[in-house]
């Protein structure tokens, strides 16, 4: 009989390689695909937010990039740069809407305007976006106990009195400053691992 693993046992979606949902994906697990989607729904959707797009709008973006996910996996070379890859498609599909709704808006007042030409990717908004996927997979890295204390230390606003922080992790009130540093090393140390600049 095989041992039942719980769902706190179960290894963190962020926690599991590219390399191994794409394998998995394109060997079938449909399993995989929900894990895929899961690691990256937050970074696809952050581009459209950033970008300006009314919530249904983001949803559709959100959508249209998950297709274009399910339609090319097999094309991309190299798991590793998959997170690029959902930006750079995620912010064509932004601009795309963008664009589409400059030239209804144009249109209606003047048959003649150019089309808008279309700009290089926002180099910015793509480093930018890559390092708060990164953070994400470094902060999904950390052992619960270390995760839940960044978050409460420096996610929330307002952040939580130390005494309430230990209180909830059940820890001394004196030890939460050197666990809160070894925390904060670990998380350091994959964020370098990482290639966070």
């Amino acid at each position: 009989m095989s041992p039942v693993t719980t769902d706190a046992e179960k290894p963190s979606v962020r926690t599991i390689s590219d390399a191994t949902l794409v394998k998995r994906c394109l060997s079938g697990q449909e399993e995989a695909w929900s894990q895929l989607i899961e690691k990256y729904k937050a970074l696809i959707y952050s581009i459209p937010v950033k970008y300006g797009l009314p919530q249904q709008e983001a949803a559709d973006v959100f959508q249209g990039t998950c297709m274009e996910l399910l339609t090319h996996l097999r094309d991309l070379r190299e798991p590793r740069a998959l997170p690029k890859w959902l930006i750079q498609v995620a912010y064509h599909k932004c601009y795309h809407w963008k664009r589409q709704q400059q030239r209804l808006v144009s249109r209606d007042g003047e048959a003649e305007l150019p089309e808008p030409e279309i700009p290089p990717v926002a180099e910015e908004l793509v480093r930018q976006t890559q390092e708060e996927q990164m953070l994400r997979e470094a902060m999904a890295s950390l052992a619960p106990r270390c995760r839940k204390l960044v978050e409460m230390l420096f996610f929330e606003t307002p952040s939580r009195p130390y005494s309430k922080v230990a209180n909830e992790l059940n820890l001394a009130v004196g030890s939460i400053g050197l666990t809160r540093q070894k925390c904060i090393e670990s998380l350091r140390k994959r964020l370098d691992e990482l290639g966070f600049s």
